[in-house]
């Protein structure tokens, strides 16, 4: 027979991370191991955190007109110094904003406008197809302009795909290149990874951004997403009043059955 020291013995245990009095013995005496921390101060302090920073970049993607609307929201003097950051980022784009439309090249040009000229800054060329039935041709078209038109700072080139590479096929039409310090850092072939025929200047917008041509925080990206944030928030909350009605429609013509 063991002698009465050497005898296991089973000691009741509901719930070893519960706080009784009970497991406050057993921990202290090492049956059980002491309760690890609770999650719940580091979850509060993220969502604090979390929501320091939406309050403080609240205003991030608003443009003057936007501002404006917020006099009788916003505190008056920090109001007026985002305005000013506003301002003065305005001035800075403006400085810098020495392109505003689409480069037509040529290929004798091509080395001298896109490998040479990417040492100064990314350069965006689309190459194009020739026919007037390429959809996806015809839709980067339009962004080419539009994103021109928009980031002045940004060069972008357009050229047929036929005469900037001698057999090109149109299958891979439209395609996108992306030239940065005289060397190809982005190649796009047709627009199946960013939206096909949907694509919209919101695909646009992160291609820019992942070349490092603007900054993820850059005004013009950030006022796009909110838009298309609350386009989208919309779009549900009409969704859920549209089924609402629907339902309600159904029980009316379910109530003329009875």
């Amino acid at each position: 027979m063991a002698a009465p020291m050497d005898q296991r013995i089973a000691v009741p245990i509901d719930d070893p991370n519960a706080d009784t009095e009970w497991n406050e013995i057993l921990r202290k005496h090492k049956i059980i191991p002491e309760k690890p921390p609770s999650p719940t101060p580091m979850i509060q302090e993220a969502i604090l955190e979390a929501r320091r920073l939406a309050h403080e970049n609240r205003l991030e993607g608003k443009d003057l007109s936007d501002l404006d609307d917020l006099e009788d929201e916003e505190d008056e003097e920090f109001l007026e110094s985002y305005r000013q950051k506003r301002l003065q980022e305005l001035s800075a784009l403006s400085k810098k904003s020495v392109h505003g439309s689409v480069y037509p090249l040529s290929k004798p040009e091509y080395q001298r406008e896109v490998t040479e000229a990417s040492n100064n800054g990314p350069v965006f060329v689309h190459l194009a197809s020739g026919l007037s039935t390429n959809v996806e041709s015809r839709v980067l078209g339009q962004l080419w302009r539009q994103a021109a038109q928009e980031y002045g700072d940004v060069k972008f080139c357009e050229m047929p795909a036929s005469r900037a590479i001698e057999g090109y096929p149109e299958k891979n039409c439209p395609t996108i290149l992306v030239y940065k310090n005289g060397d190809i850092v982005k190649q796009i072939v047709t627009l199946m990874t960013v939206g096909g025929p949907k694509m919209s200047m919101l695909q646009l917008d992160n291609l820019l951004v992942e070349v490092g041509a603007v900054k993820e925080n850059d005004m013009r990206v950030q006022k796009r997403r909110r838009e298309a944030e609350d386009a989208e928030e919309e779009r549900i909350v009409n969704k859920g009043i549209k089924s609402s009605s629907d339902r309600r429609k159904q029980d009316d013509d379910d109530g003329d059955w009875d």
